[in-house]
């Protein structure tokens, strides 16, 4: 009887040590309201500010995703100018939608060049970077083996916070090219910096092209095995609180039907697309469902009209799902103000704009 005692006593010490213990160590809302102080003494009553609760719930998270660089990477250097302008917002991670790469060379000394100029730009971010593989980075066979040697995988997920993040492969196999592409690239590179007009009407003209307007709209399909593959990376995370879902191509526009097949994977989970491609931003809301297609980042302008702007989406994932706000790059720059030299990377349009006014001017 006394041994039991004993043991009963022990017990009884230690979960009161424990619960001693608990009470002293500051809990996680007690931390949170540490961070903010004031002079309770001298503000006793009204203040001067309001009672809204702080953002800083230790669940929600930032991220960005920016849109395609190449298709006619301007001369500007309008996506270089954007990784700086990243490292000032701080997100924590990015994720790209495509298209990073001019592509289209069968050469792959050519692509991992290419390759090694775009890597030492993202050298220069403070946070992850995560690829979704476009047209131009996968244009053929040889392009689609250097970036499985370069980056592992075409398709991939992850989970962050209690969210699912599937970055898809609408290359699954690389589409047929247009016939003559990578030298019209490698013209209209050029002529931006020799002759600036031309290049404008090379591109109006390539856009206008038939079979260009016919590839645009034409289906992607999706392989079985990718189908397999999201249907099991979904049953492995069908507890997360959301999911988005990247690609490249906006294959809503124009669904296949083995995109269908894909969509119907997802009809029961809170998730959102994201794709790029068309370099305009647009937005659908499809069955309850947001799916987004980037504007450019860089990138030639396809179309005119207010998604023809070089912005980034800053996506803050909450409780109640993710909030979005697209920031055009043209209104970031840093504490010493905007740099007049740049202006052509801030704000490609409005430097075409200012262009005639200032020639006239002279």
């Amino acid at each position: 009887m006394h041994m039991k005692l004993s043991v009963v006593m022990f017990k009884v010490f230690i979960l009161a040590g424990i619960l001693m213990q608990s009470a002293c160590s500051p809990t996680e809302s007690e931390s949170s309201a540490d961070v903010f102080q004031y002079d309770q003494a001298v503000l006793t009553g009204a203040k001067p500010w309001t009672a809204a609760e702080f953002q800083n719930d230790p669940q929600e998270f930032q991220f960005v995703v920016i849109g395609d660089r190449t298709g006619g990477a301007n001369v500007q250097e309008t996506f270089k100018l954007a990784v700086g302008q990243l490292n000032l917002l701080q997100p924590e991670f990015v994720i790209n939608v495509g298209d990073i790469i001019e592509g289209y060379s069968d050469d792959k000394a050519e692509l991992n060049a290419e390759w090694d100029e775009v890597d030492a730009m993202l050298g220069e971010l403070k946070m992850p970077f995560f690829r979704t593989v476009g047209n131009h980075d996968i244009a053929n066979d040889t392009a689609k083996e250097v970036w499985l040697e370069r980056h592992g995988a075409t398709r991939y997920a992850f989970v962050y916070k209690d969210t699912l993040f599937v970055v898809l492969d609408s290359e699954d196999p690389p589409r047929t090219p247009p016939e003559g592409i990578k030298e019209k690239l490698d013209e209209y590179n050029r002529l931006q910096t020799e002759d600036p007009e031309k290049a404008k009407s090379m591109l109006a003209e390539f856009m206008a092209d038939e079979s260009v307007v016919a590839g645009l709209g034409e289906p992607v399909d999706f392989s079985d095995e990718q189908i397999a593959w999201l249907k099991d990376t979904l049953a492995q995370n069908a507890g997360v609180r959301w999911t988005f879902l990247f690609l490249h191509d906006p294959v809503w526009e124009n669904p296949s039907e083995s995109f269908k097949v894909l969509d119907q994977l997802l009809n029961k989970r809170d998730h959102t697309f994201i794709a790029g491609h068309l370099h305009y931003y647009d937005y659908d809301n499809i069955d309850g469902h947001e799916h987004i297609t980037m504007g450019p980042a860089g990138a030639s302008f396809h179309a005119e009209g207010p998604g023809n702007v070089d912005h980034i989406m800053w996506v803050t994932m909450t409780e109640d799902g993710p909030e979005i706000a697209n920031i055009a790059l043209k209104g970031v720059f840093d504490r010493q103000g905007l740099d007049p030299s740049l202006f052509g990377a801030y704000d490609r349009k409005g430097a075409e704009a200012e262009a005639p006014e200032a020639e006239a001017a002279q």
